[in-house]
């Protein structure tokens, strides 16, 4: 469903970038709505920060047009746009207070706005107390933690009111238990100040857990555009299925196709059940297909009274090949015999496996709706 240009900060229209032979951006379009937070998601080199340049104003698109509230961007530069940037590196100037660095987009000469010190240091409190730093005016930029810095480079940002903030992955520099606690605080961050956030990233567990919608990037072009949700629990293709989450990917030929349930043997003569998905309408009997099935949604014992109620066809033998212990996120390695598929399943909560050891023999099933199966 289309939106109209009230409901919506940032409309692309069939946006292409090209350098030479070489396509960074194909044919992209997409809607942002207004107040949300919307990630870019895809590995390095796909174009995402390529298309997050074009939106700022330093690279200038060869096809289609940006429109920020309904009024093209073609041709206006990046200081005369209703965005501000916040870089990985964040870019703070360590020479100046706290205070100075929020404070410079607002009194600089020849700038979009020019206040009165006063006036902008008013301003410059206020921002500080709702990125929850009150008080720190006076710090030095070298004072500051991880965190700290990155919610001032945040404010930095936000005291000029643009219209959307772009966020290029500027998270990637802290260590891993800052960065969880800082998904969470940005997230927090965009529900209080209400400004539309559009961030890129290459971390599907950042995406995953901030955004309200999030475009999957590959190759310059969107595979899927959608909730969460949506992305994780119906990916419309095999590459978003592999890269959004952590999935078990198991290549083999159909054997048998009722209705949208598809069964496919693998070489190693494992018979697995799964959803048609994306491409995978046009299967025939004897395509290359594969079926692709979540850690979480595999059921594992050592005997079939153990496994959820399922099918006795449904139910796969195989040997433990290795356990990774990682608390609530544990997982078991299984093989079906020496040849056969590697597949990764999530151990149970419940602790019932706590003594699975490698080489003991075990039972697995998951139920075909909760697999996809795409063409290969």
């Amino acid at each position: 469903m289309s939106m109209s240009s009230d409901d919506t900060d940032l409309d692309i229209r069939a946006l292409g970038k090209r350098y030479g032979t070489y396509t960074a951006v194909e044919d992209l379009s997409l809607s942002v709505r207004s107040g949300s937070f919307f990630s870019i998601l895809g590995p390095s080199g796909c174009g995402k920060t390529t298309l997050l340049r074009m939106v700022a104003g330093f690279i200038s698109p060869d096809t289609g047009d940006i429109r920020i509230k309904g009024a093209s961007m073609l041709g206006v530069p990046p200081n005369r746009r209703p965005v501000n940037m916040v870089f990985q590196h964040l870019a703070l100037f360590p020479m100046m207070s706290v205070g100075e660095n929020i404070a410079y987009g607002l009194t600089q000469r020849g700038g979009v706005r020019k206040l009165k010190r006063a006036v902008a240091r008013d301003k410059v409190r206020d921002m500080l107390r709702r990125v929850g730093l009150p008080g720190i005016e006076d710090k030095r930029i070298e004072q500051l933690s991880g965190g700290q810095k990155q919610r001032v480079a945040i404010a930095r940002a936000l005291v000029l009111e643009p219209t959307l903030l772009l966020l290029d992955e500027p998270l990637g520099a802290l260590d891993m238990k800052l960065r969880e606690h800082m998904k969470v605080e940005l997230k927090q961050l965009q529900a209080e100040v209400g400004t539309t956030f559009v961030y890129i990233t290459h971390d599907q567990s950042e995406a995953l857990v901030m955004s309200d919608q999030v475009a999957v990037m590959n190759q310059g072009r969107f595979e899927q555009v959608g909730r969460p949700q949506q992305l994780y629990y119906e990916p419309a293709s095999a590459f978003v299925a592999g890269f959004v989450g952590h999935n078990n990917r198991v290549e083999g030929r159909v054997e048998h196709i009722d209705g949208e349930l598809v069964t496919l043997r693998t070489a190693a003569g494992l018979a697995l059940q799964g959803r048609r998905a994306g491409n995978a309408k046009g299967l025939r009997a004897g395509d290359t297909a594969q079926l692709f099935v979540r850690p979480e949604a595999i059921d594992i014992g050592r005997t079939a009274s153990e496994l959820a109620q399922t099918p006795e066809g449904l139910r796969c033998h195989a040997r433990v090949q290795s356990v990774l212990f990682d608390g609530g996120n544990s997982t078991v390695q299984v093989r079906e015999d020496d040849s056969g598929q590697m597949l990764h399943i999530a151990l149970p909560l419940t602790g019932r496996l706590a003594d699975l050891r490698a080489g003991d023999g075990v039972l697995f099933s998951y139920r075909p709706e909760q697999a996809w199966c795409f063409a290969a």
